[in-house]
């Protein structure tokens, strides 16, 4: 396992923090290569059923990101993204996901250390907590 990599999906909002990962890419920030980015339009968009099916498919941890409280450009969308999450988060530890696997944060375009800072954190926190078992058993093994 020690060569083990994590496959984590980052949901980040257009507005702030997929901003701030092109920020830090075009100024060359070091950056872990486990994270896959999907860029949404706000994080308050956001279905919880987009987590479920990333962990479903294999992903072992999500990230999902965006505006700081007050400044959402869609007025309220990271409030309602941040009330689901808390839900989501509680239910999934109760079904037997690792809370280490599912990760929240408030990054704005203008703060490219902060993000790749945590990606980081992220990655270090799924890699502590080791591959994901699958949510579901795939058809062959259901045979």
């Amino acid at each position: 396992m020690s060569d083990w990599q994590p496959k984590i999906i980052a949901f980040l909002c257009n507005w702030c923090s997929y901003g701030a990962a092109d920020l830090a890419g075009v100024s060359r920030f070091k950056q872990p290569p486990f994270i896959r980015i999907i860029r949404v339009p706000c994080s308050g968009r956001m279905n919880p059923k987009f987590i479920i099916q990333a962990l479903r498919k294999g992903a072992d941890g999500v990230w999902v990101s965006g505006c700081h409280p007050g400044d959402c450009h869609y007025i309220a969308g990271n409030y309602y993204a941040r009330r689901k999450f808390a839900l989501l988060k509680n239910l999934l530890e109760y079904v037997g996901i690792e809370p280490e696997r599912i990760h929240f944060s408030w990054i704005s375009s203008a703060e490219a250390t902060k993000f790749a800072k945590v990606a980081e954190e992220v990655v270090e926190a799924v890699k502590s907590v080791g591959p994901a078992r699958r949510l579901v058993k795939r058809e062959a093994e259901v045979e």
